[in-house]
């Protein structure tokens, strides 16, 4: 399984939480799932990355959570592209044999994805919308 995959497409939550149970030693699965918002009339929202680059950093962050907690799996999706709101645009997934390994590890992914991950995003709102 590829841990990370950033792409346009839409993914299933189900399938990517299915990905990372391993029948009989997995304890605990927790996962994010990032829908875009609507704030301050958002219509839509542009995201965009350095394709390489932004796969080795969020990969250097994924290995950090793995030395700081006993992982069996991890899974991050991230959409890129035009979205617009109520749209799916992250996923973390992680699975571990105790569940406060799974929470920590996930909240960690989660706010570095937030905070200081590698992507460019432009919103678009309602008033831009109508002059296109």
């Amino acid at each position: 399984m590829r841990e990370i995959s950033i792409q346009s497409a839409d993914f299933d939550p189900g399938v990517e939480i299915g990905k990372l149970n391993d029948p009989g030693t997995t304890g605990a699965i927790a996962s994010f799932m990032g829908l875009v918002r609507a704030d301050d009339g958002m219509a839509a929202m542009t995201l965009e990355h350095y394709s390489g680059f932004a796969e080795s950093e969020i990969a250097k962050h994924i290995a950090e959570a793995k030395q700081r907690w006993p992982l069996q799996a991890v899974r991050v999706v991230h959409r890129v592209g035009k979205l617009t709101p109520g749209e799916r645009i992250v996923f973390v997934g992680v699975a571990s044999g105790h569940r406060q390994a799974a929470f920590e590890a996930a909240a960690f992914l989660m706010d570095y994805l937030k905070t200081r991950a590698p992507f460019r995003s432009e919103e678009h709102t309602s008033e831009l919308q109508s002059h296109l």
